[in-house]
């Protein structure tokens, strides 16, 4: 075989440096999806070309991909512009030095047709290849075939090629330790990872694997429910439907599609990292996407697809671009406002489906000025007592600023709450009564919200339902202001006598209501939330503080009894009534430990056993 040209290929230094810190890829598997970017990019060209009337036109663009066992060989071979003998010079052996940027200058239109960005995509090759090989012919009128070929230094040569047809072959003639990529069921997840939505069928020996139609470059008005779902299943199998979805499409001031779903989610999340994949001009390029999503944002699923992303030679966003914080805020912004549109026009399906909403809305809500601002008025608490609902309201949830409407215009901005209704709920009866509309904020996030809103809005204050009793929830006293001055001190000696512990501070009231409890645990609202923000940190529940009151409710039967009992006959009797008052109390907000459950549970049948033997 004649030799045409021998020679060195030029490296640019100041573009190779990466390549030679090896920093340019991540993985060595992203070869194939240069590569096959590189056919898509040829292919698109041609067409273009053809169009203006230089080059021939080509069939239906079209990737190959074959694995030949015996050689140890795989081949990328398409049917796109190919290339000269100079233009393999110089868009080849110049490493670096892109074709894209001079094509785009010559045929300015459908630049988004246009894949290739760096021309170094080709070298990603020689991450699995000992040997690569190049047979192309130029879709130029009289161009001849050329042979280029390389063992990974810097020699290389040109020499007369064997291809008839219009394009060009690419072969990798793989390392002994990188045979994984011989395997076709590997080729194939490659192509479904990088590949699946590239506008040209990308096929392994003759079969098409990609699906060529991303759901995300259509019409929304054309798409039905169905296929939304559908495409998400395809993307995240055996993870359950989605919530809801926001399809985005925009083209000014930048370019950019996609579909962004609320996944349904179960158990703990991973606020850290992301499952929504990033394409360029559907060419898959990373599922991390910390740049480009907000933190709070990053549980969300699906696909975003821009060429106006800022790419480096990895492919990866830059963090410090103007446009990503751009971008950024258009998602924020679609997202908030698709929020907004469900909740106004399917109120109910809002209020079904807020649990899994509210997390992304509380901690966007917290860390985004912006997005709060269009989110305020959406967060819905589940109410406990029923409410006047209007047009607008859901059954059994309110927003914030619609159960400030229904306080009394004379009554203290004053919110009431419960984050546990089995903890809470003797104080929560006492509400209750009286009529009050509480709030159920029972998510962890709460401990933290509700200070945030507080801080936002300075004439609201939130006390949950036993960090205070009011004198509106105390019984009137009876006329003999002397007998129950002594009997609430008689009860107030019992119990200090039988808790015996000074970071208990007792107290004795009257407290309305047949069903209100014998005592309660209580929590001045800063000291239980210091509490509760000391438990989130450190990733436990919240257990009771040392110093806490114990309110005694007069009005109870058990305690009117103890209040008649004959303590210097039964002393030891009253000190286990009340001792086992505070444990009931204590037991209702989680304040005993599991081993101390066992002691009590023998201790109040022991106490019943003999209460019942002195009043028989």
């Amino acid at each position: 075989m004649m030799v045409l040209e021998q020679g060195q290929i030029q490296i640019h230094t100041e573009n190779i440096f990466p390549i030679i810190k090896k920093a340019v890829y991540s993985g060595h598997e992203v070869f194939l999806r240069e590569l096959v970017s590189n056919g898509v990019d040829a292919i698109n060209k041609r067409r273009m070309a053809a169009m203006s009337g230089d080059y021939q036109e080509g069939d239906q663009g079209k990737i190959n991909i074959s694995i030949n066992r015996d050689r140890q060989t795989i081949t990328i071979s398409d049917n796109g512009i190919g290339m000269t003998a100079d233009e393999v010079k110089k868009y080849i052996n110049q490493v670096a030095f892109s074709s894209a940027e001079e094509f785009l200058a010559k045929y300015k239109t459908e630049k988004n047709a246009i894949i290739g960005h760096f021309g170094l995509g080709f070298y990603s090759s020689f991450m699995i290849a000992k040997r690569v090989e190049i047979q192309t012919l130029s879709a130029k009128e009289g161009s001849e075939p050329v042979l280029w070929q390389c063992d990974g230094s810097p020699n290389f040569s040109l020499n007369a090629g064997s291809r008839t047809e219009a394009g060009t072959d690419i072969i990798l003639y793989l390392m002994e330790e990188e045979l994984e990529y011989i395997e076709p069921a590997r080729i194939r997840s490659l192509i479904s990872t990088y590949c699946d939505f590239m506008p040209v069928a990308v096929c392994l020996d003759h079969e098409i694997i990609n699906k060529r139609e991303p759901l995300w470059r259509k019409n929304p008005r054309d798409l039905t429910d169905h296929e939304y779902v559908e495409f998400y299943r395809t993307l995240y199998p055996f993870q359950g439907d989605p919530l809801f979805w926001v399809h985005l499409n925009t083209d000014y001031p930048y370019n950019l599609q996609g579909i962004l779903y609320f996944p349904r989610i179960s158990g703990r999340t991973d606020w850290d990292s992301g499952e929504i994949r990033l394409y360029c001009n559907q060419v898959f390029v990373s599922d991390s996407i910390k740049e480009i999503v907000p933190r709070y944002l990053l549980p969300l699923k699906g696909v975003i697809d821009s060429t106006d992303i800022p790419l480096n030679v990895s492919r990866s966003a830059l963090q410090t671009d103007r446009r990503v914080r751009s971008i950024s805020g258009f998602l924020v912004k679609k997202i908030g406002d698709q929020l907004k549109n469900l909740h106004h026009t399917q109120p109910d399906r809002y209020a079904e489906i807020w649990s899994a909403l509210a997390p992304f809305v509380k901690i966007g809500a917290m860390e985004d000025d912006k997005f709060a601002a269009q989110v305020i008025d959406l967060v819905l608490f589940p109410t406990i007592s029923s409410i006047n609902n209007d047009s607008k309201e859901t059954k059994n949830f309110t927003t914030l600023s619609n159960y400030c409407t229904r306080l009394e215009s004379t009554e203290e901005k004053k919110i009431l709450y419960c984050t546990d209704e089995i903890a809470q709920a003797g104080a929560l009866s006492i509400w209750k009564i009286q009529g009050k509309e509480i709030l159920l904020a029972d998510m962890l996030i709460d401990a933290q919200f509700i200070p945030w809103l507080e801080y936002r809005h300075t004439d609201l204050k939130f006390q949950r339902v036993d960090a205070e009793i009011d004198e509106s929830l105390q019984d009137d006293e009876e006329n003999d202001d002397s007998k129950v001055g002594a009997e609430k001190d008689h009860l107030l000696k019992l119990f200090k006598v039988a808790i015996n512990d000074d970071k208990v501070t007792i107290q004795v009231q009257a407290l309305k209501g047949i069903a209100t409890p014998a005592a309660l645990i209580l929590l001045p609202e800063q000291m239980r939330r210091i509490s509760d923000m000391g438990a989130l940190m450190e990733q436990r529940l919240p257990n009771l503080p040392d110093y806490h009151i114990l309110m005694i409710n007069r009005k109870h039967p058990l305690i009117k009894t103890l209040a008649k009992l004959d303590t210097e006959v039964y002393q030891e009797l009253a000190n286990n009534i009340c001792r086992h008052v505070y444990e009931i109390a204590r037991l209702a907000v989680g304040g005993l430990e599991s081993n101390q459950m066992v002691d009590f549970q023998k201790h109040s049948c022991d106490l019943i056993g003999s209460l019942m033997e002195r009043l028989s």
